[in-house]
Parts: structure tokens; sequence; C-alpha cells
């Protein structure tokens, strides 16, 4: 029997070097080629995501390869269909704010701060300054129109000259550029022979002089189309595949555990994928929600951009806490250009959401499983975003809910056999009273 558990502790050592020993391979490989695990990241989120869809129509006696296709196809479809019907309204929205831009950022300058800076002063929080005659004309005199060239006296006698757009610049014959101001069609001048012959001249005139920039410009626009096309594709069949095969990369990963430590492995998979769907599948939905509520608010007080505002909102609300606050300061912002009024509606609204969030989705849809306190939630998008940036804010909640789980398994484990801490749980503890 000595013999034979001496074996026995030697093999089971063996097999814990050996498997530490992988996953320090394993993790240094995925160091190194961390360049290309976009896709291989990608795929698991879409396969997570999608496969309890593809497991309910599954249960509709349906081939699970078959299943696959059949959700890719109606997923796929969706935004197919969302991006057609939205695309032309949100591009519309775009162009205008593009174009309200430089009107937006001389009422900032020369009223709002101004008025912030006044009222500062009047507060102590400056000394008082008599204002600049000078400068006053400039913030307070108009923009020069678009297309013009504005000379402004230098103190050392010589001219600045500013080019205040738009305006069309091209080469002129015998060398140098001719700077003229790009026409707009108004209402009664519309000549469809002028502006497809001014068009077509154009283009003539710049290819003639930028053919080897043109060449670059379209083997960019081929190599990133193509490289999108190939990661997209790529991305599928992989999150294809392990929905396909689940079983088995769990069969894997159970294999590496030793029969008597198979059940409590169980529970840990069961515990990070309750963590897990809170985070990643119920994140989502509240972004959704987010979103839809967000528009109707924006729609209703007649906010300006409101379908970029939303689809703003939309987006950020999958980084918590963050993406909130970053989603609310444009939409506030863009409200108080229009009034008071429609800005507090804007404000209160977006508590309002949040509120309702907080509240009761958060509660409904991630449940108990998936809280995780503050601190750690802000640690985690820091770090994320710090060494990873935008795909680390991403997946830094995911990631922390995954080491949670960890933890509270191993913690139960280790509590389980004291018998003191056994039947204790973590939400009877008190601290002690004040003296």
């Amino acid at each position: 029997m000595n013999i034979d558990d001496g074996l026995a502790r030697e093999a089971r050592a063996r097999h814990t070097w050996f498997l530490a020993g992988s996953a320090l391979i394993a993790v240094a490989v995925l160091v190194l080629a961390h360049s290309v695990l976009l896709p291989f990241v990608l795929a698991l989120v879409i396969a997570y995501l999608l496969t309890p869809l593809v497991t309910w129509v599954e249960t509709r006696k349906v081939s699970r390869a078959m299943a696959i296709i059949l959700v890719y196809v109606v997923v796929l479809g969706t935004l197919a269909a969302f991006i057609r019907f939205t695309a032309p309204r949100v591009g519309q929205e775009l162009a205008s704010l593009r174009r309200e831009l430089p009107t937006l950022s001389h009422t900032v300058k020369t009223r709002w701060v101004p008025d912030i800076q006044q009222r500062l002063r009047n507060a102590g929080f400056g000394p008082e300054r008599t204002p600049d005659p000078s400068a006053v004309e400039e913030l307070a005199a108009p923009s020069p129109p678009a297309g013009t060239i504005v000379a402004r006296p230098r103190p050392d006698g010589a001219f600045g000259i500013e080019l205040n757009g738009p305006l069309s610049i091209t080469p002129a014959k015998g060398g140098g550029y001719t700077v003229e101001p790009l026409r707009e069609t108004r209402e009664g001048g519309f000549d469809l022979d002028r502006i497809v012959a001014d068009a077509a001249g154009r283009s003539l005139l710049y290819a003639q002089h930028n053919a080897l920039e043109i060449v670059k410009i379209g083997r960019d626009i081929v190599a990133g189309v193509s490289r999108f096309i190939f990661v997209f594709g790529i991305t599928l069949m992989l999150a294809a595949y392990m929905m396909l095969t689940r079983e088995r990369i769990t069969a894997f990963f159970v294999s590496l555990v030793r029969p008597s430590s198979r059940s409590s492995f169980h529970d840990l998979l069961g515990r990070i994928d309750r963590g897990l769907s809170g985070v990643v599948r119920g994140q989502l939905i509240i972004c959704l929600v987010n979103g839809v509520l967000s528009a109707v608010g924006f729609a209703i007080v007649g906010l300006k951009y409101w379908p970029v505002l939303a689809l703003i909102a939309t987006v950020l609300s999958l980084i918590p806490i963050f993406g909130s606050i970053i989603s609310a300061i444009p939409a506030v912002a863009l409200g108080l250009t229009q009034s008071i009024g429609t800005a507090a509606f804007v404000f209160v609204w977006i508590i309002g959401i949040h509120q309702l969030e907080a509240n009761f989705l958060n509660p409904k849809i991630m449940g108990d499983a998936a809280k995780i306190h503050p601190v750690l939630v802000v640690f985690s998008l820091l770090v994320g975003e710090h060494f990873f940036h935008t795909m680390g804010a991403l997946l830094a909640v995911p990631c922390m809910s995954i080491a949670q789980s960890v933890f509270t398994h191993v913690r139960a484990r280790i509590q389980a056999m004291d018998p003191e801490m056994a039947h204790e749980p973590v939400a009877s503890i008190r601290p002690p009273p004040d003296a």
C-alpha cells in the first residue's frame, strides 16, 4: 500500500507539473500571438451569445449544424435590415452635425466660456479683469464666410493668410495651385450638366497630377475591405465550430481534472457561466433597452441629431459606468444649444434611464450571480484600458467576472473544509460595534 500510495503521489505530482508547464506555454503563446487573437476572441463572444438560440432551435428537432445556419441567417439578416434602414438617417445627421460644428464652436467660445469665466470671477475664484477691447471685438466679430481668404496683420508687419473652407485647391497649368470656394447648388440654379461636367473635369485634372496617390489609396481601400471580409468570415466560421463542438471542448477541459475533482470543476463552470451570462448577455440587453429609451426621450423633446446620440448611448453602454457618463455629455451639451429646458429634460431623462437600469434591469436581467462591486468594476476598466485600450475596456468586466467566480469557488471549497466557517454565510458577518 505504501508503494502504491507513493506511486500515486508521484503520478499526481507529475500531472500537476505537466499542467502547470502546459499552462505557462499556452500563456506565452497567447502573449506572443496577441496581435492575431481578435478573431478568436470575437468568435468566443459570438458563440457564447448565440449558443442559447442555437440550443432553442435544436429543441425543435433541428440538427445543430442547420440550427447554427438558421440563427446566423436571422441574426445577420436583422442586423443588415437595421443598418439598411437607419444608415441613411444617421449619415444625414452626421453630415448636418459636421456642418454645424463651427457654429457650435463659435457659440461656446463667444458666449459660454466668457459667461463661465465671469461667473467664476464674481464668485471670487479669480481676479477681476478688464476685457481687452480688441479681444472682445475679435470674439464678437462674426466668422468670415465660408470659401474666403482672410489676411490678418502680425506684430512684425507681415500678414498671415488664413484659408476659411470649404475651398477647392487644384493644380494650375504652368505650376502652382488654384484656390477657389466650393460651389453649392441652390434652389432654382440646379444645372445637372454643369455639375457633371465640373465633377468630371476636376476628377480628370486631379487624376493627372496625383495618379500615384490614387493608386495607393485604391490599394489601401481594397486591402482594408479584403481584410475585413476575411476576418469577418473567419470569425463566423470559428464561432460556428465552437458552437458545433461545444461538448468536445468542455470534455477536453474536464479531462484535465482528476476524476475526484470533476464534480467541483463542473460547479466552477456553472458558476462562471452564471456570472458571464449576466455580464455579457445581460449587459447587451441593457444596452438595447438603454438605446431605445434614449431615442424615445430625445425624439420627444426634439433634441437635434437624436438618432446619432441614441446610437452613441447604445454603443457606450457596453462599458459600465464610464460609458453612461461619456454618452450623457454630448446629449446635454447639444440640449444647451437649444434651450435650458431641453438640456434639463435630457439630463433628467438620462438619470431616469440609469435609475431604471440600476434598480430594475440589473437585478432582473443580470441576477445576483453577476454582481460585481463597483470598485472592482472601475479597477478592471482602468487596468483593461491602460494595457489593451478599447478592447481591454470592453473585455475588462467579463474577465473580472471570471476571476470573481474562480475566487468565490475556491473560497467556498476552503471554507467547506473548516467546520467553523462551513455554515456561516458572508452576509451574516458584521463589523464590531464602535466603542
